[in-house]
């Protein structure tokens, strides 16, 4: 089997053989209205969708009709519409975010222009009255393009792929860079302009159907008055799993890698479990329970194992590493900070009123509302924030969706509270010798003297162990070795944190690791920072609510200890308990 990882041309994929997951059946769904937008993270299979819309619709593809479709769902069943259209395709992730705003606005006419003069030469054999290309304004030369067309017997299907991508990326640095994005989105800003012209030519059939793509839907609530047309269906149940892969399809390619490798039949959980631990976990309705995987990182892991017979090494495709960007545009937005926090203390969850649908830039910026929607509706559709249900109250429940995203909250709160190279060097090697040699003590004084001077007064007045636990989570966090797990139930009770070795990489010489966090504060110890610093060990060891919650923390983890052995097997487990007394101090006990 063949795994088009990298690959959006759906006439190669379903021509030469390739991987595919048939979604053909939602051809009719999408013929229900005109003009649609459709969200989705990026790298999540947007650009194969419309390159099936444009195999099926292209008038030019009549006759290939059959090779492309016929094994496909939508081949034996087709409707009326099937190449019936023009096709103009835009691909906004191709024009140049760099520069000023006008800079940007002559990247985004010459995209434009470009794909107008090879929609000249691919339809070249029909005939259509000459189009004139205008290089200093692409808004006419899409006019002369629809009117051009209006005197064929073929309207336009015009699809746009990442309509935001550019946008996006300028509006990352708003907050640096001035007006450069309020001026190509607002009044008659180029995108504005363009999408205005859009709307204008659907109103004459010139584009009878549109199909746009994108990450949020924040620049299409900035052009709202420019572009007013399009259906959101980004939230319908129907289109669901329109992208990426769902359960079965993960477990029939896991299969035939099983199968193809030579390996026991048996051994198809292994990689099943691996890979819903690291990559399942979107829903994009509140409508629908399914879980569904990003298709990128799925197609990753599916070639790597065929290739090799083996995992690959590194879970996270590096391809998908830049989201941490956007982490990283959250933590300088007001309350920002506080929210990633949180985010990974409570169970990697945050409850809402609702998502927004559409919301400008403006918005994000400025809403003081204590829910901080306008902030977890951008995580949710930029893929590190998904939809978990509902409470009872019927809000919105949003939760980190698997270990992969979890890993880039990780490394973005590790850079936020140790900003220097060095200290997070540093804590990374205090902390391998922790599941290396079993060794906490240096972690813990590095905690002491090094990591704790970053939480300022305010923060003591939310501190407590889950505060603790983000903390040396940060440091310890190594999803390459471990399946790493915070708040593991055991027998409907958590233990703070597992690090489990991944079944690829117990031929290593580490060590399982299950840590049970408390936390003193200053106050119930009856004493201030200062008294705090100066206790010596024996003296910290003797305070009533240390030792209390050290003797807790041991019976906790023996508990829990018992039922992973029970669970795993064969595991090299070194248990802890940590206490903290304040930010100032931390003592451990480890047990055998």
């Amino acid at each position: 089997m063949k795994f088009p990882y990298g690959i959006c041309d759906f006439k190669k994929i379903n021509t030469q053989g390739y991987f595919y997951c048939d979604r053909t059946d939602k051809i009719p769904l999408l013929e229900k209205s005109d003009s649609q937008l459709f969200i989705r993270p990026r790298r999540f299979g947007k650009s194969l969708v419309l390159s099936m819309l444009e195999n099926y619709y292209d008038v030019a593809k009549k006759d290939e009709f059959e090779a492309i479709f016929g094994g496909l769902k939508i081949g034996k069943n087709p409707t009326e519409l099937r190449n019936s259209y023009f096709i103009l395709k835009l691909d906004f992730s191709c024009v140049d975010p760099t520069g000023s705003a006008r800079e940007v606005k002559e990247a985004l006419f010459d995209h434009i222009n470009d794909c107008i003069k090879e929609f000249i030469l691919y339809y070249g054999e029909y005939n259509l009255p000459d189009i004139e290309v205008n290089r200093n304004n692409a808004i006419s030369s899409v006019k002369s393009l629809t009117s051009s067309v209006r005197m064929s017997p073929y309207p336009v299907y015009l699809l746009i792929d990442e309509y935001d991508n550019f946008a996006n990326t300028v509006m990352m640095g708003v907050q640096s860079t001035g007006k450069r994005y309020e001026a190509l989105v607002y009044d008659q800003g180029p995108l504005r302009t363009f999408f205005k012209a859009v709307k204008s030519s659907t109103s004459g059939s010139m584009f009878d159907r549109v199909f746009i793509t994108g990450v949020s839907p924040v620049v299409m609530s900035n052009i709202t008055s420019g572009y007013n047309i399009a259906e959101n269906i980004y939230f319908e149940p129907e289109f669901n799993d329109l992208c990426g892969f769902k359960q079965n399809e993960i477990e029939d390619a896991l299969k035939e890698i099983v199968d193809k490798c030579g390996f026991e039949k048996e051994k198809i959980q292994e990689p099943v479990n691996l890979m819903q631990t690291y990559y399942n976990g979107y829903t994009f309705s509140h409508a629908v329970d399914e879980r569904i995987y990003n298709p990128t990182l799925s197609l990753y892991f599916f070639k790597q194992f065929e290739k090799a017979c083996s995992y690959p090494r590194k879970m996270l495709d590096s391809n998908l590493a830049v989201d941490e960007s956007k982490l990283e545009y959250i933590a300088n937005i007001p309350r920002g900070r506080d929210l990633l926090m949180n985010l990974v203390q409570k169970d990697q969850g945050v409850v809402i009123s609702d998502i927004e649908d559409r919301f400008g830039i403006k918005d994000m910026l400025t809403d003081k509302s204590k829910d901080n929607k306008f902030l977890v509706s951008f995580l949710y559709y930029f893929g590190v924030l998904t939809i978990a249900g509902d409470t009872e109250d019927l809000k919105v429940i949003l939760k980190v969706p698997n270990l992969v995203m979890l890993g880039l909250y990780v490394k973005r709160i590790q850079n936020m509270l140790l900003p220097e190279p060095e200290d997070r060097d540093d804590g990374r090697d205090v902390a391998e010798l922790v599941y290396q040699k079993g060794e906490m003590a240096p972690l813990c004084k590095f905690m002491e003297e090094r990591y704790f001077k970053v939480f300022h007064n305010r923060d003591y007045m939310w501190a407590n162990e889950l505060t603790l636990k983000t903390a040396f989570l940060t440091l310890l966090y190594n999803d390459i070795i471990y399946i790493m797990d915070s708040e593991t139930e055991i027998d409907r009770r958590y233990a703070d944190l597992t690090m489990i070795i991944r079944p690829d990489k117990r031929y290593g010489k580490v060590f399982d690791v299950l840590i049970e966090f408390k936390f003193v504060k200053l106050k119930d110890a009856g004493m201030s920072a200062d008294q705090a610093k100066k206790l010596s060990e024996d003296e910290l060891r003797q305070i009533p609510e240390i030792a209390k919650q050290i003797k807790d923390g041991e019976k906790q983890v023996q508990e829990y200890g018992n039922k992973l052995e029970q669970k795993y097997g064969n595991l090299r487990l070194q248990k802890f308990v940590v206490v903290a007394l304040g930010f100032e101090r931390v003592r451990f006990s480890k047990l055998n």
